[in-house]
């Protein structure tokens, strides 16, 4: 049991923080004395001791109600063992850094923990609990930040209760228990939640005091076919748990007769202080922002200087705010990368993306069969087996509400079941998202040179330069974030433009192959090249021959044997996230600017509600805001109300928004 560290007011920072609002002496006993007491206070808010009774309880209880809610439980034997293996280590503590799908998320990971040997885990949980709830989950190993702390991440300054909270994480990793600390919230996945960066500085801050030699950090996924507790209604803001909803969620669960599947995958632990010794996040230390490579692109004042990208992750902010940020960024990209790929899923994906009009369950089953093997051909993990038509069953079983009475036919999902059918798909689009910015790159190319030389007979006669390709790979990379995208923040854009390349020839839609003969080239961008400037190592400056006339390297299209149609498929993946990103920036014309980013955010939903067309989530609509950010689209005020948004000066003029609506559109259109 843990309770109140007792080295807590003994530590440099906690006295520091407790004697600088004090008017009176240090040494004034009661000063002491209220300085113990509101140290104890925000230890109280932090954390309670554990309650045997309760853990009995629980024990026996949870594992009925999870048979009750899904028809299994998976877990890879090898990783778990890996895990173990790792908690074994001397005097270095576990901390898992998990994906949140479902509120169901904390006791499923603290159940298999405790029963598979690894230890209770003290699991950091929202603060949008009720106060009855959160007494219940502190007594069964939760931990809350004090509500005393700053609101913003901007608030740098803490006070008291950040001071008391390092030291209490402090004696959590020095006592060895796992801690687990969730990345994002289930309204607004693949983006780095609040609460978590605050958890993450603490494990910095505890390194850094030398609390611990060293932590591994353990970055856990969780897939369900479909995720208990939440409605999928992608759209609408987090509503607060308390005691009486979660009660209700579980009397529903248990009288669903629609029962899914629940796979938990741990990726590769790794070293919190490897991470920082060996400066994996240089690049994003580095990096020049979006608003200074893609911005002039879009307006065209200069073409996209590829020798001087960096990293499109943040570049403002302390030092310790970056690496906190680099931080949590690479674990939620590693805690996604792991996630198995469910049946959902892929049914979800053929349904919005594969198929728009009416469909056979035969070709359905077809195409399942063909996915499939293109995501294991790709080394994908999958979370189930067994025979195709069960499997497809299964699915369309669980999708039923989402669908059109499924007879011998399936019609085309409807326009409020399609940002529902979109969020199940995005383990498909996760694991993908390479390929398909690849597939939009080379639609944007196709939409170049289709209207000089008309449509071919055959898009394998198209010869595809190497060089273009490339450069339209890194302008989708420099607008889309990164952990969207399945992709590793600390490394460049040009290298993942490389892998993406890679993915395309090995994966059978591109083949390498000289533009001569009867090919029609698709090198006919032009290029405003002021004397002097260059494009780094993807360009060459002849019209048909490279550096000492060696020819350009060029691809051919083509399709895998067995999928026709695939390059298309892949190029639906990531309709959603562009078709947010062009609506949101029609939507820039209406607010009145400024305007809070919260209310700019609910105006933007509705207006993505009102497309038919359109996928209102959330989670994209804040992945298009940081975007825009980013871009300099959008800027920040300080105003007296607090921060508040502002169309900045070059985006106030129509022509700037018609220019950046288009650039988007080129990889949408064809």
């Amino acid at each position: 049991m843990l309770g109140a560290p007792p080295g807590c007011p003994a530590l440099p920072r906690v006295q520091d923080a407790a004697s600088s609002p004090e008017p009176g002496p240090r040494g004034d006993e009661g000063s002491q004395r209220c300085c113990k007491e509101e140290i104890c206070q925000i230890l109280g808010e932090i954390q309670a001791p554990l309650s045997p009774l309760l853990l009995r309880l629980c024990h026996w209880l949870l594992p009925k109600l999870l048979t009750r809610v899904f028809l299994g439980v998976q877990l890879h034997r090898g990783q778990l063992e890996m895990v173990l293996r790792a908690a074994r280590t001397p005097e270095v503590p576990l901390v898992f850094l998990c994906s949140h799908q479902s509120p169901l998320d904390g006791p499923l990971l603290s159940f298999l923990l405790l029963s598979q040997g690894v230890g209770l885990p003290r699991v950091a949980v929202s603060t949008g609990t009720s106060p009855r709830l959160r007494s219940l989950l502190q007594r069964l190993g939760g931990i809350f930040l004090p509500s005393g702390m700053a609101p913003t991440w901007s608030e740098r300054d803490e006070g008291l209760p950040g001071a008391v909270l390092d030291a209490y994480v402090q004696e959590v990793l020095r006592s060895r228990q796992p801690l687990v600390l969730f990345l994002e919230e289930p309204s607004a996945f693949l983006r780095l939640a609040e609460p978590a960066r605050r958890w993450l500085l603490r494990l910095l801050r505890a390194l850094r005091a030398g609390a611990v030699p060293d932590a591994l950090l353990v970055p856990v996924g969780i897939a369900y076919d479909v995720a208990p507790g939440r409605l999928e209604q992608a759209g609408a803001p987090p509503e607060p748990l308390g005691l009486g909803s979660c009660l209700r969620a579980a009397f529903r669960a248990l009288c669903c007769q629609r029962r899914g599947c629940a796979q938990v995958d741990f990726s590769q632990p790794f070293s919190l202080r490897e991470f920082l010794d060996n400066n994996l996040v240089g690049p994003i230390l580095r990096g020049s922002p979006p608003e200074q490579l893609l911005l002039p692109t879009i307006l065209g004042r200069r073409p996209l200087d590829v020798g001087s990208v960096g990293n499109s992750g943040p570049t403002l902010g302390t030092e310790e705010e970056i690496l906190v940020t680099a931080l949590g960024l690479h674990a939620l990209s590693d805690s996604r990368a792991c996630s198995a790929v469910t049946a959902v899923g892929i049914t979800a994906a053929l349904l919005l993306h594969r198929h728009q009009e009416v469909v056979l369950l035969p070709r359905l089953m077809w195409d399942f069969s063909e996915l499939l093997e293109q995501l294991l051909l790709r080394g994908r993990a999958v979370g189930f087996s067994g025979q195709l038509r069960a499997l497809l069953g299964h699915s369309l079983h669980l999708l039923q509400p989402l669908l059109q009475p499924p007879l011998r036919l399936l019609q085309p999902p409807q326009a409020s079941a399609r940002a529902r059918l979109g969020r199940l798909a995005g383990g498909v689009r996760h694991q993908l998202a390479g390929e398909a910015v690849g597939a939009c790159a080379i639609r944007a190319l196709l939409l170049e040179v289709l209207p000089i030389l008309g449509p071919p007979s055959s898009l394998t006669r198209i010869v595809l330069s190497r060089d273009e390709l490339l450069h339209k790979i890194l302008e989708l990379l420099q607008l889309l974030p990164p952990t969207l995208l399945g992709l590793q923040p600390c490394r460049p854009p040009d290298c993942h433009s490389l892998d993406i390349l890679d993915k395309l020839i090995l994966g059978g839609l591109l083949e390498e192959e000289e533009a001569e003969g009867e090919r029609w080239g698709c090198d006919v961008a032009p290029r405003h090249l002021g004397r002097g400037q260059s494009l780094g190592f993807f360009t060459d400056d002849s019209d048909s021959d490279g550096e000492h006339g060696v020819p350009k390297q060029c691809y051919k299209l083509q399709e895998p044997q067995g999928f026709p149609g695939f390059l298309l498929f892949l190029c639906r993946l990531l309709s959603p996230v562009l078709l947010t990103y062009g609506r949101a920036v029609e939507f820039l014309q209406r607010p009145p600017w400024p305007q809070p980013e919260q209310d700019y955010v609910e105006a933007l939903l509705e207006f993505l509600a009102e497309d038919e067309d359109g996928y209102p989530d959330r989670s994209l609509a804040l992945s298009s805001l940081q975007s825009f950010k980013d871009m300099g689209v959008l800027e920040e005020l300080q105003t007296p109300t607090g921060p508040a948004l502002q169309l900045s000066q070059p985006f106030q003029s129509a022509s700037s928004r018609e220019r950046l609506a288009a650039f988007i559109q080129q990889f949408t259109q064809l």
